[in-house]
């Protein structure tokens, strides 16, 4: 059903969808809050993004990214940022996932040092996924969220037990449709960033638990500094001193990892951290290096951080943090249990352990995980190796990344499974995300939009290879990587996902066979594909 809700006469602020009791969440006070933030912040956000495709051009023409001359004395200053809050100064183990009252009860009585409540990656922004998650977190943030399905009930556990609320907005790249300034679509980050801290920053300011936000998908300080702006007019119109609102980056995409000095200077009053966000920054190496012949990954499951180019980054970005007083954090290991295989089970969990050795060796200060029960191992390993609450003073020194460190790629093959799981991979996720599930476990790996990113990206690559002037890739038996293998792969897929029970999406899957093959197609490959998957839903 649809309405059209005005703030005020006058105001020009439509909603165009409507739920049951969504005024409580959306007063008109709250949608004259947001309207002002889209009116002094959206030309700066289309510039940045019109930045962003100028930048992707030149890539795509040949240019590299490498690190700026024009920040140099950045780089080479000696500052640092403002002083970590205690909340925050022991992050050794957080979970993610998406805002459902389930999972934020679950989450934040799980164990975990910090819940990154995440509206991005794992959260199809439907409407009412949207105001769901707000509510969920409005009220228990109160300490009143209760949750009751099949017979069992959810609460919360006392405060001092609970994880760390930090939340994850949309990224600068997505709109919000459902909600209109002047005509226009507001900012997804504008609107989530801002209707939370309408309604939540004041509990948690008094509380000493922020609000704490991290952000998403920055590709440059411009970007970081288009924050910092939105994010002391919101202290300011909220009445809250400055820095009051912390954040992590997380360093995501490669045109980031040039700058990570500087993201950390246009935030330094508010900024506690940086984190490895190895999907999406894989995501992003393939679609900065689209058109580049000579940098096609290999299949998703060769490209892992002991990689010289992903161990370069993420060794830079621990040397970065701790030169400049910010937490290094590690990123998200995707496996969760396997229930009836105890043979796998032990794989995967070896796997597990294996990461996050290897990140709290390097010197991360805290890692990622997306199971509750990935917590006891990931704790367990960052216990033994770091006894206190950081380990800030690991300075890196032996650190030295040059650009070819950044960008030279790894090298390896595409078998016939990797190829196909690829295809299963996109499909099966888009159409649960079609669904309104941003969140979905395949194979035995949590998929988010990240993960299903680095699948379509990396098929559009391969199959458009020769555009580069060079012969087509074959798999590693020979065959052509070519439409006609695409083609017998999504012609064999719905009777494989039919044999699948409880299948996420089911009633979608020819819906996102359609849509993986014209994005597959397309002689553009598309910036996300939540693009035009979002023009679907609601």
């Amino acid at each position: 059903m649809s309405a059209v809700l005005q703030a005020r006469p006058g105001q020009g602020v439509v909603i165009t969808h409507h739920l049951p009791g969504q005024e409580r969440l959306l007063p008109a006070a709250a949608l004259e809050f947001l309207a002002d933030l889209h009116r002094r912040f959206e030309g700066e956000r289309q510039a940045r993004l019109s930045a962003r495709r100028a930048r992707q051009q030149a890539f795509d023409a040949g240019a590299l990214p490498d690190f700026r001359a024009d920040t140099a004395h950045i780089r080479q200053g000696d500052w640092t940022v403002a002083p970590t809050p205690a909340a925050l100064l022991d992050r050794r183990v957080e979970i993610t996932g998406p805002v459902d009252p389930k999972m934020v009860i679950n989450a934040l009585n799980s164990g975990a040092n910090c819940y990154m409540a995440d509206f991005e990656d794992s959260t199809a922004p439907t409407w009412s996924n949207l105001l769901t998650g707000q509510q969920a977190l409005r009220t228990a943030i109160a300490g009143a969220l209760v949750f009751e399905a099949g017979g069992k009930r959810y609460e919360l556990r006392p405060e001092r037990e609970q994880a760390v609320l930090l939340v994850r907005p949309r990224g600068w790249h997505l709109d919000e449709k459902h909600v209109l300034v002047d005509g226009a679509r507001i900012a997804a980050a504008l609107f989530d960033a801002g209707l939370f801290c309408y309604h939540n920053a004041h509990v948690l300011a008094g509380k000493a638990r922020g609000p704490y936000f991290y952000l998403p998908k920055l590709q440059s300080m411009e970007e970081a500094a288009l924050w910092e702006q939105v994010l002391a007019a919101i202290e300011a119109a909220l009445g809250l001193p400055h820095g009051q609102i912390k954040v992590t980056v997380l360093i995501e995409t490669l045109p980031a990892a040039f700058e990570m000095d500087e993201i950390l200077h246009a935030l330094k009053d508010r900024i506690v951290g940086l984190n490895c966000g190895r999907w999406d920054y894989i995501f992003s190496y393939i679609k900065t290096f689209r058109r580049h012949s000579d940098k096609v990954l290999p299949e998703r499951g060769q490209v892992t951080m002991a990689q010289p180019f992903l161990r370069a980054y993420s060794e830079l970005l621990i040397q970065t943090c701790h030169r400049r007083g910010a937490h290094a954090m590690g990123g998200m290991a995707a496996q969760i249990p396997i229930s009836g295989d105890a043979d796998a089970n032990t794989a995967a969990l070896a796997r597990v352990r294996a990461d996050k050795l290897r990140e709290v060796t390097a010197g991360h200060d805290g890692t990622w995980v997306a199971h509750p029960a990935l917590i006891p191992l990931a704790r367990e390993v960052f216990d033994a190796r770091m006894p206190g609450p950081h380990q800030r003073q690991v300075a890196r020194a032996d650190v030295s990344v040059s650009r070819d460190d950044l960008i030279t790629p790894s090298r390896g093959t595409i078998s016939r499974q990797g190829f196909e799981n690829n295809v299963e991979v996109c499909v099966r996720y888009l159409a649960a995300w079609l669904a309104g599930n941003g969140c979905v476990p395949i194979h035995h790996l949590m998929e988010d939009a990240a993960t299903a990113e680095i699948a379509r990206t990396q098929l559009w690559q391969w199959l458009h290879f020769a555009d580069g002037g060079s012969e087509p890739l074959s798999l590693d038996d020979g065959t052509p990587v070519d439409f006609v293998l695409l083609e017998r792969a999504l012609i064999g897929l719905p009777a494989r996902l039919a044999a699948q029970p409880n299948l996420p999406g089911a009633g979608h899957v020819s819906e996102a066979i359609g849509m993986l093959d014209r994005l597959t197609h397309a002689e553009e490959l598309a910036e996300f594909l939540t693009l035009p998957a979002y023009e679907r839903i609601d």
